[in-house]
């Protein structure tokens, strides 16, 4: 038969209450923390002109290191790049893309291949919450496109220039949102034209895609030298959701923003993962902010991660 990604039967023998007490103990433990400096580093983030994305942007400025930084809007990329030049006096430099855009994500990535310094580390962290489908031009889920394939496409791309420079530090931020897709991903319905639309399914679907993804880069990158990690950071603060209706927003704005904590909490945990001495060879692992935890069964399904490749390198028109 067919694997169409949903494994009740397997997942349910997989799960452990053990699991998830840990998952519940480790959302109020805070980050480890680096005290190390990252001068001379270079390193990407995406999304970095609001929430975690911005915070992480100030942080390893702060520390020394240069920064490119992938983003949508080309106002707030200037001030970006003025704030941080002026303040934390290092290089912070931007490309302009849409991660909804397939031309844009390519273009975004082949940019970086044509760097000539070694990139230290990459931060995935641009992302993005909805409660209404919506499809890309390129016939793909916004949520999906968005929040996995952009950064899948990007990875995929920058490989062999990464494995070339013998170190690199991936950070997927990722979440534990990715249990919402608790018996697996629908591969013949990635779109959601046969079901209905559930945002926190959708975006789960998301989260379980990196994490699967993650477990075939880790197994390409090994022994090379590049690390990849994927990490929660955290109930934090954010502007995710814009995009969707104005009583999410009041929800969002009411309730759920009233019982986060700050963005500085996730940029600590992701500097840690991204510099400290500790994770040097660390990889293909998921944290809870700095806590390495266990995610659920369908995050580690290796079959499903071979299929999830194969699909991913097609509707991200990557030829290999």
């Amino acid at each position: 038969m067919k694997n169409n990604g949903i494994k009740f039967g397997k997942y349910f023998k997989e799960y452990r209450l053990s699991n998830v007490m840990a998952m519940i103990k480790n959302n109020s433990k805070s980050p480890l923390i680096c005290a190390d400096d990252c001068k001379g580093k270079l390193v990407v983030i995406t999304g970095a002109t609001s929430g975690i994305g911005y915070a992480v942007a100030r942080k390893f400025a702060s520390k020394g290191a240069d920064l490119i930084c992938i983003n949508r809007n080309k106002e707030r990329s200037e001030a970006l790049k003025h704030e941080i030049e002026s303040v934390y006096k290092v290089k912070c430099d931007y490309i302009l893309a849409d991660f909804s855009s397939m031309d844009d994500t390519h273009q975004a990535a082949h940019r970086l291949l044509e760097i000539e310094k070694p990139i230290d580390i990459i931060i995935h962290n641009a992302g993005i919450y909805l409660t209404k489908r919506q499809i890309t031009s390129n016939g793909i889920e916004k949520v999906f496109m968005v929040n996995y394939l952009s950064s899948f496409i990007m990875n995929d791309i920058l490989k062999e220039k990464l494995k070339c420079q013998g170190k690199c530090r991936i950070l997927l931020v990722n979440s534990e949102g990715h249990r919402f897709a608790a018996w697996g991903m629908r591969f013949d319905d990635l779109d959601w034209s046969k079901r209905r639309y559930s945002g926190l399914k959708s975006y789960g679907t998301a989260k379980l895609a990196e994490l699967l993804a993650m477990l075939k880069f880790d197994e390409y990158f090994r022994g090379s030298g590049v690390t990849i990690n994927a990490m929660h950071p955290g109930a934090v603060k954010t502007a995710t959701g814009q995009d969707n209706g104005p009583l999410y927003k009041w929800f969002k704005k009411n309730v759920l923003d009233k019982t986060l904590n700050p963005v500085s909490v996730a940029a600590e945990a992701i500097y840690y993962l991204g510099v400290s001495e500790d994770l040097e060879t660390c990889s293909g692992e998921f944290f809870n902010l700095t806590t390495l935890e266990e995610p659920a069964p369908p995050a580690l399904d290796d079959e499903n991660a071979s299929v999830l490749w194969e699909i991913s390198l097609k509707m991200g028109n990557l030829n290999e």
